[in-house]
């Protein structure tokens, strides 16, 4: 999340999309083979996965959570669990970390409350806990700490763009991983394929209209999901590209 101040995501602790990511670099070195003078890198793995099924999954919404809140130093078991509902937990269903009932129940979520057209919002339009205030510069209170969710990219940067950014505003990049998560929800059955295949193919809209035969950044998070940032996003191209190759 690459805003600067004010963020309005600071994230402090233990991102979801970090801890995938750490699991999926230890795996990696397994399979290179490369020494470690401690612990093998598959016992890490499976401990780490261990504790993100454990720490991140929220059994009485259905979905995994964003962020577990900790200062530095401080252990996943004694974080604060932030229940907003965003996008980052698509990457742990992509790479098989939770799957079967768990993996389907977030990937409802995910269709239910971040899909637009073309794109997978940042954050659902619904209540958060713990609340997320967003300050100006000089100290004013931007949003509704309760209800965070910001629905149009538009106006003043640093008052208005900067806090939507990650807090409701869309981007295309994370579609085709949700499309890639949603096969591997299913256990790659042909049902998931199809549908897949339908959400990746949203985006052709955006190919013909504003800058033709391209791919925006991203997406107000509100109808019309006008298409904002920048006209051609070369990482929104090559991850629609990517999946929809997987999924023919």
């Amino acid at each position: 999340m690459d805003t600067n101040y004010p963020t309005g995501t600071p994230r402090e602790g233990y991102p979801v999309e970090i801890q995938v990511l750490w699991i999926r670099l230890l795996r990696q070195l397994q399979r290179l083979g490369l020494k470690t003078e401690g612990e093998p890198w598959d016992a890490l793995a499976n401990r780490a996965e261990q504790s993100l099924r454990a720490f991140f999954w929220l059994e009485d919404k259905g979905y995994i959570a964003d962020l577990l809140i900790a200062n530095p130093g401080q252990p996943a078991a004694e974080a604060v669990v932030d229940h907003a509902l965003r996008s980052n937990y698509l990457l742990a269903i992509a790479f098989e970390i939770f799957t079967g009932k768990q993996a389907q129940r977030a990937m409802d979520a995910a269709l239910r409350y971040l899909l637009v057209p073309g794109a997978m919002r940042t954050l659902a339009p619904l209540p958060t806990w713990p609340p997320l205030p967003v300050y100006s510069g000089d100290g004013r209170l931007l949003n509704n700490p309760v209800e965070p969710y910001w629905g149009a990219y538009r106006g003043d940067e640093d008052t208005q763009r900067k806090p939507a950014y990650h807090n409701g505003t869309a981007w295309t990049w994370v579609l085709p991983m949700a499309c890639e998560a949603l096969v591997k929800a299913w256990d790659k059955s042909p049902g998931a394929i199809a549908a897949a295949r339908a959400y990746l193919g949203s985006m052709d809209t955006l190919l013909l209209t504003n800058c033709l035969g391209q791919l925006p950044e991203i997406l107000d998070g509100d109808e019309p999901h006008l298409a904002r940032g920048c006209d051609a996003q070369a990482w929104s191209a090559t991850e629609a590209l990517r999946v929809w190759k997987k999924l023919t």
